[in-house]
């Protein structure tokens, strides 16, 4: 195989995905839109967390929410849990890394809030853990994970979990970076109307 066909490969993955799961997805993308306007309306914020590539996925969409999308609003209470290094550090050092979010969900995580916890591998410890703590903070969850994995296991019937049935980790984190993009654009048709 040569390269530039290995590269087209890539890119007819991904479109096959993409197609695949459209469908599937879309639903639950305008139902987590609607769950993240009412939280914002209701005056809650939305914590985002994930580790990795999905830490800096969850930073991009609160950065998208705070700031703006493709359209002026006001700015929109989102905030990336992983964005404090400090923070992180002390947590893992002084506790366990598996700790990292969910403390900081429960010391600032309100009933009227939400949580967006994304796992392209589905089973990340301390995503599970931030879970935990936003049921015990009566908060709700929207879930992006991989299909299977222990993300799946502890949601509950009111949370929102949009699940990819894909193994590769790659293409699972590019269908995230488009739902987030989805979202956003769903929550400034819905707060802004459509354009």
């Amino acid at each position: 195989m040569d390269l530039v066909e290995r590269i087209n490969r890539q890119f007819a993955d991904n479109i096959e995905l993409t197609t695949r799961v459209m469908h599937e997805l879309s639903p639950g993308i305008a139902h987590a839109a609607e769950r993240i306007v009412s939280c914002l309306m209701a005056d809650g914020k939305l914590l985002a967390c994930g580790n990795g590539t999905s830490a800096a996925d969850a930073q991009r969409f609160a950065s998208l929410l705070l700031n703006r999308f493709e359209r002026e609003r006001p700015g929109l209470a989102a905030f990336a849990l992983a964005s404090d290094a400090t923070t992180l550090a002390a947590i893992a050092e002084d506790y366990d890394f598996d700790l990292v979010y969910s403390k900081q969900v429960r010391a600032i995580g309100q009933p009227n809030d939400l949580l967006l916890a994304i796992s392209a591998s589905g089973s990340a410890a301390n995503v599970v853990e931030a879970i935990h703590a936003a049921h015990e903070r009566q908060m709700g969850v929207i879930a992006l994970s991989a299909e299977g994995g222990l993300v799946g296991d502890v949601l509950t019937s009111e949370d929102v979990h949009l699940s990819i049935a894909d193994g590769h980790p790659p293409r699972v984190r590019e269908i995230h970076m488009l739902t987030l993009h989805a979202l956003c654009d769903a929550i400034d048709c819905m707060l802004l109307g459509a354009d």
